[in-house]
């Protein structure tokens, strides 16, 4: 039997890092499930801003496997870590390595990540199912709408979730957004590496989809200028301390805890998030920090059942939609978790390709 592997990685694009995907077909393959199953492969860094062209040999280490739900059984989507031509040093584009190390430190305290990524359907450079000319009615009634005159892609969203179904990520939800041609989904899962990768598999998936529509999808924060929302990527975290009970006082400690690090979290959160982090639609200011109970308006939102219960979850409402969640989650487990206060001058978005 013959495998196809679609070997997938994170490129050196800047400010904003692009997934790239290359087949390796395996003919002496019956099934791949496991990542150590497969070969390491290289590819040209020099045509991916991650190498020059006298020296442009990178490698990709495959480090989680994925049912293909495009091309189906038996064939795979590889999630890659790119490492340097030894094969062992991790390529200064990998972020992934750095959470990697910070998941290690923090198992014990089994934290939980829901990422809620939203993103634009375009058809060219205008929003799905706006007009060619002008603008649709403004915003109020696209949120979770329904009906051809309000939500517009609902095809290429039904597919993908489908898709990311068939391929076992931890998809929780699917939902229009405010802004017309605007959607979410939500990703669940019970350890930070794993929510990171299932959040670039569903990245991979949805642009790929896309492709059979002739559609494309983006994460930039602010896709339209004015009076419209823009898209983030809303995290909601949470340890054991904080879902068991007394888990209140936990929370409002990592609430003060992020504050006295926003500045650094920001920096690290997504390019040009301040055009979207105005104080307006759903926002707070990029240059403030609240929290509160049931406010959408704050950086940190605590749920009201979380305040009523008196233990659950956070959320950060600050990360944009082009944020990279391996980035996004070391971060909060380095701030709540590690204590971590310093903002190292070697954690840069350039140091680390900050955003996807």
């Amino acid at each position: 039997m013959v495998v196809f592997a679609e070997y997938i990685w994170m490129d050196g694009h800047q400010p904003t890092q692009k997934l790239r995907s290359k087949t390796k077909v395996l003919p002496d393959l019956d099934e791949v499930t496991r990542p150590d199953q497969l070969p390491a492969w290289g590819f040209d860094g020099s045509s991916t801003n991650q190498a020059p062209g006298d020296n442009s040999d990178c490698h990709l280490e495959p480090v989680r496997v994925y049912p293909d739900p495009i091309r189906g059984h038996p064939h795979v989507l590889v999630l890659c870590e790119v490492m340097l031509a030894d094969g062992v040093t991790p390529h200064p584009t990998n972020p992934r390595a750095a959470l990697r190390e910070v998941a290690e430190q923090t198992a014990e305290h089994e934290p939980w990540f829901g990422l809620e990524q939203e993103y634009t359907l375009m058809q060219g450079m205008t929003p799905l199912g706006w007009p060619d000319n002008g603008y649709p009615a403004p915003q109020g009634p696209y949120y979770c709408g329904v009906g051809a005159d309000e939500v517009f892609g609902r095809d290429i969203v039904e597919a993908h979730m489908d898709a990311c179904t068939e391929a076992g990520l931890g998809i929780t939800g699917i939902n229009a957004e405010v802004m017309p041609g605007q959607w979410e989904f939500q990703i669940m899962g019970k350890g930070a590496l794993e929510a990171a990768d299932d959040v670039w598999i569903g990245r991979y998936l949805l642009y790929r989809i896309g492709e059979d529509f002739g559609v494309s999808a983006t994460v930039h924060p602010k896709p339209v200028k004015g009076d419209w929302n823009g898209a983030g990527m809303h995290t909601n975290f949470s340890t054991k301390a904080m879902r068991e009970e007394g888990g209140m006082a936990v929370i409002e400690a990592a609430c003060e805890a992020l504050g006295k690090r926003h500045e650094h979290h920001i920096k690290m959160y997504g390019a040009h998030n301040a055009e979207r982090l105005t104080g307006l639609h759903e926002t707070q200011s990029i240059e403030k920090f609240s929290w509160g109970v049931s406010d959408r308006g704050a950086s940190i939102r605590i749920p009201l059942a979380t305040a009523q219960q008196g233990f659950g979850y956070l959320e950060d409402r600050r990360p944009a939609a082009n944020a990279d969640p391996y980035v996004l989650n070391r971060l909060l487990l380095e701030t709540i978790v590690l204590g971590v206060t310093d903002t190292p001058e070697t954690d840069t978005p350039e140091s680390v390709a900050l955003t996807a």
